[in-house]
């Protein structure tokens, strides 16, 4: 008859069989957060049978085609969550597209400085950040410190310095270059942590 420690080692094993596409760090990551999920519920209901605790968890299939498809992994033209043959659209732009589209949202508002350039800047800017927040290639904190800092900080300085009259000329040159420094800077470091 198998023990607990039996059992628990079987289903964190089918987990990593049927996990098997994800890349080992991942792997390694949602193996230990199951590993201590177990042991936790144990340890807050020592009565429950380990059978029960494990069903609760769901099927390992199940389990690893979720971890799939949020890493971006699943079956080539489908999502766990779409229908079968429903091609899965979220991620499949190159990462240095939204971190284009927000750099140079900038570079339009400073070259077109009337009613064009303004309007194709806020545009740019704003799916810049839609797909920065859809993007498989960045964490959570990256994607918001990405769109804090370049689409809603900038946002915000460029509407109170128009909202206060600011001097034009040298003042605002400097103001607007210091914000396109902000922006590639970000850009920079949202390319380099991203993930492949």
């Amino acid at each position: 008859m198998k023990t607990s420690a039996d059992r628990i080692s079987d289903y964190l094993s089918a987990v990593e069989r049927e996990g098997s596409a994800l890349p080992a760090d991942r792997r390694q990551e949602l193996l230990a957060d199951l590993a201590e999920h177990i042991e936790v519920t144990c340890a807050e209901r020592p009565h429950a049978a380990i059978g029960e605790i494990l069903a609760e968890l769901g099927d390992p299939r199940t389990i690893a085609a979720t971890a799939l498809a949020e890493a971006g992994n699943g079956a080539p033209g489908t999502s766990a969550g779409s229908g079968a043959g429903t091609p899965d659209r979220r991620g499949k732009v190159h990462p240095l597209v939204p971190l284009l589209m927000l750099t140079l949202s900038l570079a339009f508002i400073m070259v077109f400085p009337d009613h064009l350039g303004p309007v194709i800047g806020v545009l740019f800017r704003i799916t810049g950040a839609v797909l920065l927040c859809t993007s498989v290639h960045w964490s959570a904190v990256q994607k918001t410190t990405g769109v804090l800092l370049t689409a809603v900080l900038p946002t915000a300085v460029i509407v109170a310095y128009n909202q206060s009259g600011g001097p034009a000329g040298t003042p605002a040159l400097l103001a607007n270059l210091v914000t396109l420094a902000l922006l590639a800077g970000t850009a920079a470091w949202l390319w380099r942590v991203r993930r492949a």
